[in-house]
C-alpha cells in the first residue's frame, strides 16, 4: 500500500472478496476461535454472522460481546494485497432484533446462498458486530489501525 488514502480501497475489496472470517471470543478466561461465514452490512461499520445455540461462541458471546475477526490473508488475489497481509476487524457482536432480522438474514443468505439449511434451522442465532476499527498488517513493521469513522465519507470507486 503507497498510502492511507489506499487504505479504504483495500478495506473495502477486502470485505467483499472475504466471505469467511476467523472469530474470536473469550470465555471465563479462556479465548476460542471458530471460522464464520461473514457479509459485510452498511459499508464498513458491520458484519453479519450466525451460529447455533448449542455452542461455545454462542455461550461466550451472550457472556461477552468482544470480538475480533480475522478477514482475509496474504494467499489471495486480492490487488495489493502482499504476502503476509491480514485485515482483523474488533467491535462488538449482538444477537439481530426482530426488527433487522429479515434483512440481515437476506443479505447473509444472498452472500451465502450454500447455507440455506444452516441459516433457516430455527436453532441458528444471527449477530451483528458492531465493528469500531480495523487493524492492517502488512508486513511486521506496517501495521495500520483505521476506525470506522476514519473511515466515514469514502466512496467506493
Amino acid at each position: 500500500m503507497e498510502s492511507k488514502t489506499d487504505l479504504p480501497e483495500f478495506l473495502d475489496i477486502a470485505l467483499q472478496t472475504s466471505r469467511f472470517g476467523v472469530l474470536a471470543t473469550e470465555g471465563k478466561g479462556q479465548p476460542h476461535i471458530s471460522l464464520i461465514a461473514i457479509t459485510p452490512v452498511k459499508e464498513f461499520s458491520q458484519l453479519v454472522f450466525a451460529t447455533y445455540r448449542n455452542t461455545r461462541k454462542f455461550r461466550n458471546l451472550i457472556i461477552n460481546g468482544k470480538v475480533a475477526v480475522l478477514l482475509s490473508g496474504g494467499d489471495s488475489d486480492i490487488p495489493g494485497l502482499q504476502n503476509g497481509s491480514v485485515v482483523t476487524a474488533f467491535g462488538n457482536a449482538e444477537e439481530i432484533g426482530i426488527t433487522t432480522y429479515h434483512a440481515a438474514m437476506q443479505a447473509h443468505l444472498n452472500r451465502h446462498p450454500e447455507l440455506m439449511t444452516f441459516l433457516g434451522s430455527p436453532d441458528c442465532v444471527h449477530f451483528l458486530i458492531h465493528v469500531e476499527k480495523y487493524q492492517i498488517v502488512q508486513g511486521i513493521e506496517q501495521v495500520t489501525w483505521l476506525s470506522v469513522e476514519d473511515l466515514d465519507g469514502f466512496v467506493k470507486k
